[in-house]
């Protein structure tokens, strides 16, 4: 497999963003500013050009060998949504490989068992991954809207069924257990972020801080893509630099 290709801007200490469904643009265009501060390396995950596509599909797994080589710097990482797997694979397997993790909405379903809106973003979800844009309108439109595409009430626009056709066949997010006692025992500091528009999702968040040992913070007014909310890059340039001068391990 080709290499998956990393955009630079910026200059300063490196801050790797790794999107989710929606591409870099889209996830992390807000964020834009901090190139002042930081070096923002924005990752193309396989399937988003100029990156090569996946040789079989979406898979967590391989994003988090992807990832892997990314890592030698130590650089802050911020990871949304699908993301967010490959990436906590990533951190498990290189212990002291990051120096701070922020968090955006995962589809971590499993951490919170027994919840009922926890099973049905669960249930969805991987109903899109399997099914495309076969899955029950009504569902897929549901999911959508939950992660954040601008749908009305007519036909879906090319993009968001585009996006829909890229997906179908990834691996599920249900499958993902990354190994979160790992990556809490290294000490490296996390902020796990929302976006305040999904119970589910904003149980699931609770979860991961708690899990991680990390910083829990709420940002509304852009749905899922909680990078773009009011407030939130400033709140992530006041996060990194409070840990940009620690050592391995946070400390």
């Amino acid at each position: 497999m080709g290499e998956i290709v990393v955009v630079r801007d910026g200059s300063g200490p490196e801050v790797l963003l790794v999107h989710g469904g929606a591409g870099p643009r889209t996830t992390w265009g807000a964020l834009a500013p901090l190139s002042d501060r930081w070096t923002l390396a924005y990752v193309h995950r396989r399937g988003y050009p100029p990156s090569p596509p996946p040789l079989e599909r979406q898979d967590f797994e391989v994003d988090a060998r992807d990832l892997a080589p990314l890592l030698v710097g130590r650089p802050h990482v911020v990871a949304h949504s699908y993301g967010v797997l490959g990436t906590l694979l990533a951190a498990a397997a290189a212990p002291g490989g990051m120096r701070s993790l922020t968090l955006i909405e995962p589809p971590l379903n499993h951490l919170v068992p027994d919840d009922p809106d926890v099973a049905r973003l669960e249930r969805i979800g991987d109903a899109v991954l399997t099914h495309g844009m076969g899955t029950d309108p009504a569902e897929l439109r549901e999911f959508l809207r939950l992660a954040g595409a601008s749908i009305g009430d007519g036909p879906l626009p090319e993009g968001v069924v585009a996006g829909v056709r890229r997906a179908h066949g990834s691996r599920p997010t249900s499958e993902a257990r990354p190994r979160l006692e790992v990556i809490r025992d290294t000490g490296v500091p996390v902020l796990v972020a929302s976006g305040d528009h999904s119970a589910a999702l904003e149980r699931i968040c609770d979860a991961l801080a708690v899990a991680l040992g990390g910083k829990r913070s709420v940002h509304a007014g852009a749905g899922h893509f909680v990078a773009a909310a009011p407030g939130f890059a400033e709140y992530l340039d006041a996060f990194l630099r409070s840990v940009a001068h620690r050592g391995p391990g946070g400390h």
